[in-house]
């Protein structure tokens, strides 16, 4: 089965001395490091992932990650939600290169306590599972391609572990 949408999100790790230059300072998190973007499938499989200096903007990030889903998927890929920080024609455009359309999630305009965002919180839930592995909490790296394929091996981790599950392993 092959997955025709997509959850598109990124989170900020703090740098240490290893990630050298790439340790840039993401305002909006206030944190200084270097930014994941993810993007998994509906049920929070990785599809693509990327590693850019914490100052980076998502919306620029948007048709590198467009290309890397659909390289993933044979082109299957026709939707991804993504949040308030992808809006804007350039991310959609770049979007739309792909095959893919953007369907930006926002949060309700009278939000009061927590509010469950239709499928948002799938790559939110990725991102905890990454952060299982203690390797993956901060950026220990000195390569950026070092840090995505580390989440690739946690990735492929953890569906080994559900698959086990599905099978009556312990």
């Amino acid at each position: 089965m092959r997955p025709s949408a997509a959850i598109i999100d990124s989170r900020t790790l703090r740098s240490t001395p290893e990630s050298g230059a790439r340790a840039a300072y993401d305002g909006a998190k206030r944190k200084k490091g270097s930014k994941l973007h993810l993007a998994v499938d509906t049920l929070g499989h990785l599809l693509a992932a990327h590693v850019t200096p914490a100052n980076a903007d998502d919306r620029a990030e948007v048709g590198r990650m467009a290309k890397a889903i659909q390289a993933a998927t044979d082109d299957n890929v026709e939707l991804a939600f993504v949040d308030q920080g992808y809006t804007g024609t350039k991310p959609a455009l770049a979007a739309a290169e792909h095959g893919i359309t953007l369907d930006v999630v926002k949060l309700s305009e009278a939000k009061r306590g927590f509010v469950l965002l239709p499928r948002r919180w799938v790559v939110e839930r990725s991102f905890a599972w990454a952060t299982r592995f203690r390797r993956l909490v901060k950026d220990y790296e000195r390569c950026a391609q070092t840090l995505a394929d580390l989440h690739i091996v946690a990735f492929v981790s953890i569906m080994l572990k559900n698959v086990a599950k599905l099978h009556g392993s312990p």
